[in-house]
């Protein structure tokens, strides 16, 4: 038995459980998305599918990350004790962990509709190239946010049944988002990339690189604001908007220095951001 407890902290240490802060930037999105598909609460099974298979799926990406990644891993210093890099979990323990874990997030989409399921399957795929786009992409980042924003048609078709134009634009939103948040992470690894020769965000924007992170806050901001507006929710999600606006000016202040420890701060916070959009989304749909 403790040795089966033991192996199963390392399997959730691989997952990521003890660091919420991954599922949640792709949950609040989603969920944004869900509520603006159904105009309104959704259901609980809608919302139960989406929670439930955000959560999966990030997981399951994380052990695809690390076993695709432990060659690099291992010579980055946040990354040298990841379970895969450092021996603690197989490649093949960990790809078998992915696999049940995206098994289960697919059980789970079939509960919606032919759409719903063949864009999971589309987004899957996403999902899987991810880790490699960074041997030959100068900003993979904007990949990512592709793979990050696809619950958001997935949302829709689910809850409205076609996925329209207001879906995409959505996601082009949420792809500024996740391009900014994720440049902020790759300040962190900049040196150690450096010297790996990996492409990142952070690298190739060089000097730009804080610019380049407040203009797609403002991109994404304005893209959503648009969207919201769209569908007259009032108020409450401008102000969701403003309060998103003020934590983006906040890591402003932490990333200009561009200390790999503030620039992490501001990374882990980006979750409330979206956690802002997502109550203004509720609130202005309540109030509609």
């Amino acid at each position: 038995m403790s040795t089966l407890a033991a192996r199963y902290r390392l399997w959730l240490d691989l997952i990521r459980w003890n660091r919420p802060a991954g599922w949640l930037l792709l949950l609040w999105p989603t969920l944004s998305a869900l509520w603006m598909a159904a105009g309104g609460f959704p259901g609980w099974r809608l919302l139960g599918v989406f929670s439930a298979g955000t959560i999966l799926m990030r997981s399951a990406g994380c052990t695809i990350n690390d076993v695709a990644d432990a060659d690099i891993d291992r010579h980055v210093r946040r990354t040298a004790a990841r379970p895969v890099t450092s021996g603690r979990v197989s490649a093949g323990e960990a790809l078998a962990v992915g696999g049940v874990l995206a098994l289960i997030a697919f059980g789970l989409v079939l509960l919606t509709n032919a759409l719903t399921i063949a864009l999971s399957v589309a987004a899957l795929l996403i999902a899987i190239a991810y880790p490699f786009t960074k041997r030959w992409l100068a900003v993979p980042q904007a990949y990512l946010g592709v793979a990050f924003s696809f619950g958001i048609p997935m949302a829709f078709a689910a809850a409205a049944g076609w996925v329209p134009p207001m879906a995409w634009l959505l996601l082009v939103g949420n792809l500024f988002w996740v391009l900014a948040y994720d440049t902020e992470y790759a300040m962190v690894d900049r040196d150690d990339d450096l010297g790996l020769g990996i492409r990142t965000s952070a690298i190739t924007f060089g000097r730009r690189d804080v610019a380049a992170v407040m203009g797609s806050y403002a991109l994404f901001l304005a893209i959503w604001l648009s969207a919201g507006l769209r569908l007259a929710l009032g108020w409450p999600f401008v102000l969701g908007v403003c309060t998103a606006a003020a934590m983006a000016g906040w890591h402003w202040t932490l990333i200009r220095t561009r200390e790999p420890a503030r620039c992490f701060r501001a990374f882990r916070h980006n979750h409330w951001l979206g956690f802002a959009l997502f109550v203004g989304v509720v609130a202005g749909e309540a109030l509609r």
